[in-house]
């Protein structure tokens, strides 16, 4: 009995040190840092996915991985990731809870968990967000028209340095 217990207890062993292989890339990355909730590396999908899946209701809970193109210069309070038209999808944080870096995060990749959802955005908050980009006065003068957009409320996010595979 005692032979069949440490044979369970060394097999219990092995599985548990051995982990997840999509873990240990997670671990291996250069990970730039972790914010808001902690999240895992389970059931992430691409932007094109995530498209895909707005296609079939107007908002969704979703984790999904993508490129930056920008960050709140102000206070980090938000962050765009680029869509596969080109366009961008604003990132805002729930609660307000927690900021991403600044500056310097252009072209890193991007795990976000939350609520994705269709919105229209107003001018007011467009050329709040354009001056928090530090656009010029004459880009922002230019905004002239609500946008019909998405917003994703991330409630965590992981930022991955650009050297790395995406997951």
């Amino acid at each position: 009995m005692k032979k069949i217990s440490a044979l369970i207890l060394i097999t219990l062993f092995v599985f548990a040190c051995s982990g997840n292989k999509d873990q240990a890339k997670w671990d291996e990355a250069s990970v730039v840092g972790y914010y808001g909730e902690k999240i895992n590396h389970e059931n992430i999908v691409s932007v094109e996915e995530m498209m895909n899946q707005l296609n079939e209701s107007d908002s969704i809970m979703v984790k999904v991985e993508g490129e930056i193109t920008a960050t709140c210069a102000m206070k980090g309070c938000w962050m765009n990731l680029v869509l596969p038209s080109g366009e961008e999808m604003r990132v805002t944080f729930k609660d307000y809870a927690f900021f991403v870096p600044k500056e310097g995060m252009e072209g890193n990749r991007a795990i976000i968990e939350g609520k994705v959802k269709k919105s229209m955005t107003d001018v007011a908050t467009l050329k709040h967000y354009a001056e928090d980009a530090g656009k010029s006065v004459e880009e922002i003068a230019a905004i002239t028209e609500d946008k019909n957009e998405l917003a994703f409320e991330a409630s965590g996010v992981v930022i991955l340095n650009t050297e790395e595979k995406s997951l």
